[in-house]
């Protein structure tokens, strides 16, 4: 039950806003809800008041890096059951180099007494991981999740529990 670290990558904005919802009237893409809960390295403790962050990149794969709105952006402290959900968009692909990134949300994710984690999440049946140097690696195969269609209008669940260790 570990929970594997990965690259802060170029695009974290410190305070973010405390919000579940990331949708935006206008905002293109399907949209996936992020559900999960956190727990500590035991595997079965629950860790409320972790702070849960995540951003990722829009529909065209394009992050807000400097707008006051922070879109696809966004914190949400775990309950007492130590969980956290988001609603936002599908991520989408950019182009790193001369090759495309896999679809991906990043999470930092911080509780009193636990490792800082920093990791993302990448999607089953995505072509770009086996080309992409972080989502390739051995430690992201359980961070590769799939994805639940639940309506008719093309939206999709993606479950994500955390682990964090002690400190």
């Amino acid at each position: 039950c570990e929970t594997t670290n990965d690259i802060l990558g170029p695009f974290y904005r410190k305070k973010a806003p405390i919000r579940k919802d990331l949708t935006f009237e206008g905002a293109k893409g399907n949209v996936v809800s992020i559900k999960g809960n956190v727990y500590a390295d035991d595997c079965k403790t629950v860790l409320k008041d972790c702070l849960v962050e995540i951003w990722h990149a829009d529909a065209a794969g394009n992050y807000d890096n400097d707008s006051p709105k922070f879109l696809h952006r966004a914190g949400w402290v775990t309950d007492k059951k130590g969980a956290y959900s988001f609603k936002t968009i599908f991520p989408g692909k950019y182009l790193n180099g001369k090759l495309y990134r896999p679809a991906h949300i990043h999470f930092r994710v911080r509780c009193e007494g636990y490792q800082e984690l920093i990791s993302q999440i990448y999607f089953q049946g995505d072509p770009h991981i086996t080309e992409d140097p972080w989502a390739s690696q051995k430690k992201a195969v359980q961070r590769i999740l799939p994805i639940q269609p639940v309506d008719i209008k093309g939206g999709f669940e993606v479950r994500f529990d955390i682990f964090l260790k002690k400190k």
